[in-house]
């Protein structure tokens, strides 16, 4: 029998953190329940997990801070941030930091079973899987069996999703790629102008590290009124 997926939450509220927890047991995951930060962040570091669900405000901190953290400490699990904030500043923040996706209170289970689930299938699933096992693209090897990107035999340290946007161009290279599509690709839901803008972060960061002069990429380009492009090299 397969094994229910492990899903690390992170909340501070009892009362929203066992409705959240009941749902998800209820819908087939596996969820463990941590009320501070830094109890998260210890237990993900020394436990295998599959997803994260991180509560921006917490009692001893930041969620955006904690989410930074784990990602400083090589985690790499999808990570999904709860906030009551609807300002884009801090949707962008959360993203800057490393997390995955962002869901707003007040949400609905259904709409965070979608999120988990498109993360985990996207993490897990087609763009795990081996097929062209290796990409060779500007003097980076992506290695999709391993979920690694090397350059100068140094693996970069990417998150699930910037390995998966990374894959998806690559998969396109030379071909103008809008919004839309690599949302649907990538994050597996439709596009508006909110959700467009979590691509916009996202290739920033990628850029970020695997761009010889991200000020001046060379690999990733923006397409003017369409979208990105990786340019065809090898």
């Amino acid at each position: 029998m397969r094994q229910p997926s492990k899903i690390l939450l992170i909340e501070d509220d009892p009362a929203i953190a066992a409705s959240l927890k009941d749902g998800l047991e209820r819908a087939g995951y596996e969820v463990i329940w941590e009320s501070s930060g830094a109890e998260g962040v210890d237990f993900a570091r020394s436990n295998q997990l599959h997803l994260i669900i991180l509560d921006v405000r917490l009692p001893d901190g930041s969620g955006f801070d904690f989410c930074r953290e784990m990602r400083q400490a090589g985690l790499r699990q999808p990570v999904i941030m709860l906030t009551a904030r609807r300002e884009e500043v801090d949707k962008v923040l959360g993203l800057e930091m490393g997390a995955d996706d962002y869901v707003t209170k007040p949400f609905s289970l259904p709409e965070l079973l979608s999120r988990i689930r498109a993360q985990l299938r996207r993490a897990y699933g087609q763009f795990a899987e081996a097929g062209t096992n290796q990409l060779h693209i500007g003097g980076l090897v992506i290695d999709r069996e391993r979920g690694q990107v090397v350059r100068n035999n140094q693996a970069l340290s990417l998150t699930p999703t910037e390995f998966r946007l990374l894959v998806y161009l690559a998969q396109h290279r030379g071909h103008a790629l809008n919004r839309a599509q690599i949302l649907d690709a990538v994050w597996g839901y439709d596009s508006d102008v909110e959700s467009e803008r979590i691509v916009n972060v996202h290739i920033r960061r990628l850029r970020e590290k695997v761009e010889r002069d991200p000020g001046r990429p060379a690999l990733i380009l923006t397409v003017p009124g369409i979208g990105y492009r990786l340019v065809d090299q090898s």
